[in-house]
């Protein structure tokens, strides 16, 4: 069994993402995804480095980057739970997604408030 997932990008004239689409070939949405970022992340074994795309359009906020990085932080704690059962180290992992997250919500509200 076999699964494609495709990525396609759109740039400006300054290779600057405008639009992100991916679609899998076992998608239960069934149509391609509109996206404003993603992080795409491979572990080389032989060098024991991890290769990384990181992307977003202009279209994404301040505010959306922020729960974009909250979520992801916390969705790779549920990762490394499944896989290791290191509960304390997961423990801090969310700990400080939600120190993070809660830090950003200040400094929103301190920039608000200017």
């Amino acid at each position: 069994m076999q699964s494609k997932i495709s990525i396609d990008v759109t740039l400006d004239e300054n290779r600057v993402p405008e639009a992100i689409y991916w679609n899998a070939t076992d998608n239960t949405a069934g149509s391609t995804q509109k996206a404003k970022g993603m992080m795409l992340s491979f572990w080389d074994g032989a060098d024991k480095t991890a290769l990384r795309v990181d992307l977003w359009t202009k279209e994404m906020m301040v505010d959306e980057m922020a729960d974009f990085f909250y979520q992801t932080i916390m969705t790779m704690a549920d990762t490394y739970d499944r896989a290791t059962h290191q509960h304390e180290l997961v423990d801090d992992m969310k700990t400080f997604a939600k120190t993070f997250y809660a830090k950003f919500r200040e400094s929103q509200l301190k920039e608000n408030k200017l």
